[in-house]
């Protein structure tokens, strides 16, 4: 394979890619090679994305645990980044959110993973990257279902890890501090309207307080960590996760 295209003949699946971090990874891995399939619930933008990298576009809710069973999962690299966010006090948190953010981000990955592997084993080969956060390692309140969450995936992720090491399957997670997605500008604006802020200080005095370089990651910098775990040059990274979050956890 091609330097510049290391993954030249390899089938990428990239989960949420309609837009935000998904779509940079689709872009991305595109550009690296892959035939990339972008999954969204969303089929519209899902079929945008898929049209600008020559990939395909699958539109399924991954909430849909038994959808998942159905997919084609012949892949050589999953991207799990599909998620979403509920804020609210642990005693107000209503139960059923709580229950699908865990099905969507923690169930639905082992899920996809099950029916990639296997796949993956009989090639030697595959890459699994779990799009976690910050919050996969350090807890905020009001978050619980998400916390929780990412503190599962890095678990499962560590487990893939080790059972695929001897068939030349690696698996790591990605943990970004707050991303420039259009959930969070939206967050932004809100804040801002909320607290007589300017969005510029929403950013630096609320979301970024903890972190040390005051400033959102953008999507293509989480991509092209993904790519880079993909790459030859990261073979015998496994069971990490690459955290960029400003220096937050460096507290």
């Amino acid at each position: 394979m091609a330097s510049s295209e290391p993954l030249s003949g390899r089938r990428a699946m990239v989960t949420g890619g309609a837009s935000g971090i998904g779509r940079a990874c689709a872009v991305r891995l595109s550009a690296a090679g892959a035939d990339v399939v972008v999954v969204d619930r969303d089929g519209e933008p899902a079929q945008q994305v898929a049209d600008e990298v020559g990939g395909t576009a699958v539109a399924v809710d991954l909430s849909d645990l038994t959808a998942i069973d159905r997919l084609d999962l012949a892949v050589d690299v999953l991207v799990n980044n599909a998620g979403m966010q509920h804020v609210a006090p642990l005693h107000e948190f209503p139960v059923d959110q709580f229950s699908y953010i865990l099905r969507l981000m923690v169930e639905a990955p082992f899920r996809l993973v099950r029916g990639a592997l296997p796949s993956m084993y009989e090639r030697g080969w595959g890459r699994v990257v779990n799009i976690s956060s910050v919050h996969g390692l350090r807890a905020s309140p009001f978050k619980s279902a998400y916390v929780t969450a990412k503190h599962g995936l890095e678990g499962l992720s560590k487990v893939i890890a080790l059972e695929g090491a001897e068939h030349g399957v690696t698996s790591n997670c990605v943990n970004p501090a707050y991303v420039r997605t259009p959930l969070v500008e939206g967050q932004i604006a809100d804040q801002a309207r909320a607290h007589g802020l300017t969005e510029a200080d929403v950013v630096e005095q609320v979301m970024l307080a903890p972190a040390a370089l005051k400033r959102l990651i953008e999507p293509e910098e989480v991509a092209d960590a993904v790519a880079w775990l993909c790459s030859p040059a990261a073979t015998s990274v496994t069971g990490s996760s690459l955290v960029m979050d400003g220096g937050w956890t460096a507290h």
